[in-house]
């Protein structure tokens, strides 16, 4: 097959297309022919070397946990996916190796579900990673109907999901930081935009009204955004950051996402009610994985960037 290889940890110069061996597939794994692979931060940091301490990592590595596809093969023990099946699905597994920049996936069960009919494959491709978090994380702080929610960098990509997650879940306002030129993609989502920066605190009270306050703040962002935030809720224990652990000295909570089915169905069902909207600022082919990084280096991603196999 072909994939996206690197050889040591690096800048984008080390993503190279090169040939690899099929993967095989154990008896509760799912062969993928892959469609389409999201381009995620997190595959920065694999790429840079980053999360090496943390994760075993084995060269060569083919970076990449977001994708879409369909069946090919199943092993005996699987149950519920079948050739022919479209699927999309968070591929993240306990060594980074054989991610999903590539044209063959051996897939977990517990991190793929059944792709929604309505969805192309370069929708499906950025959905599950930034969806489960968006997800996984808004659950942790308890967002229920009638909360004022908050969300960092709510133009990203994790950002422009938690926004329309927020609202499912029954939140009666969702406010979003981003540029202003991302203001108006906000509101067609569904969110009130507000301007980041030193002014954060006071734009938000301005808009919120009232005491000022919102319920839930939901950080993408770090630093300056998260420090911000316990001046903004009445209870900062429903602070929640995917980026920064120093929330937990904030007495907030700290997400990280999990492959989990049961979820990734919850969020299929969404997108295929046309409630979930995933937005695409950009593909490349795969051969351009290096350019696609290059790209989410930027910072300015508006929703995902996803590549096509």
């Amino acid at each position: 097959m072909k994939a996206i290889a690197q050889d040591d940890f690096g800048d984008v110069e080390v993503l190279r297309l090169r040939e690899l061996p099929d993967p095989p597939i154990s008896s509760d794994q799912v062969l993928v022919e892959v469609r389409a692979a999201g381009v995620n931060p997190v595959d920065r940091l694999v790429r840079m070397g980053y999360l090496k301490d943390a994760v075993p990592h084995h060269f060569p590595l083919v970076p990449g946990w977001d994708v879409a596809g369909v069946v090919r093969a199943v092993g005996p023990a699987v149950e519920g996916f079948a050739p022919g099946d479209e699927v999309f699905g968070y591929q993240r597994k306990d060594h980074v190796q054989h991610g999903t920049y590539a044209e063959l996936v051996a897939a977990t069960e517990r991190g793929l579900a059944h792709k929604p009919a309505n969805l192309s494959f370069v929708q499906a491709g950025g959905l599950a990673l930034a969806g489960l978090t968006a997800l996984q994380a808004l659950r942790k702080v308890d967002v229920s109907p009638g909360d004022t929610v908050l969300v960092h960098a709510a133009a990203g990509g994790v950002g422009h999901l938690a926004v329309q997650v927020a609202r499912i879940l029954g939140a009666s306002r969702v406010i979003g930081t981003a540029s202003p030129r991302n203001h108006g993609f906000l509101r067609s989502l569904g969110a009130e935009p507000v301007s980041y920066g030193d002014a954060l605190v006071g734009n938000v009270a301005e808009l919120v009204g009232g005491d000022g306050l919102v319920d839930v703040a939901f950080d993408c962002v770090g630093g300056a955004a998260l420090n911000d935030s316990p001046a903004l809720v009445r209870d900062p224990s429903r602070i929640v950051s995917i980026v920064d652990t120093n929330v937990l000295g904030l007495g907030g909570r700290y997400a990280y996402a999990k492959p989990v089915r049961a979820d990734l169905t919850w969020l299929a069902e969404h997108a295929a009610a046309g409630e979930l909207e995933v937005v695409v600022q950009q593909t490349f082919p795969l051969a351009a994985a290096a350019e696609a990084h290059r790209l989410l280096e930027g910072r300015h991603v508006r929703g995902k960037i996803v590549l096509t196999v």
